[in-house]
């Protein structure tokens, strides 16, 4: 689990979204993974993650590669 802050830019202001364990070692509501982060923040930058590439070993990769999802309740 992590914290992230969002201000500015179009990130819903003031809200939380998930929560962790008693301890904070575990997100146990609303899991996103980190490839979901990367699709929020570059929808936010205005970017369109599917042609985002870069060159990398020989051939030409993008962020999220594998799959990402705007996380809805960061955006406003």
């Amino acid at each position: 689990a992590m914290t992230v802050w969002f201000a500015g830019g179009g990130a819903n202001a003031g809200h939380t979204i998930g929560a962790t364990d008693e301890l904070g070692n575990e997100a146990v509501d609303v899991v996103h993974p980190i490839r979901d982060l990367h699709v929020t923040l570059l929808s936010l930058l205005g970017l369109d993650d599917k042609k985002l590439t870069y060159f990398h070993s020989g051939r030409f990769k993008q962020l999220s590669q594998f799959g990402g999802k705007v996380i809805p309740g960061i955006l406003s």
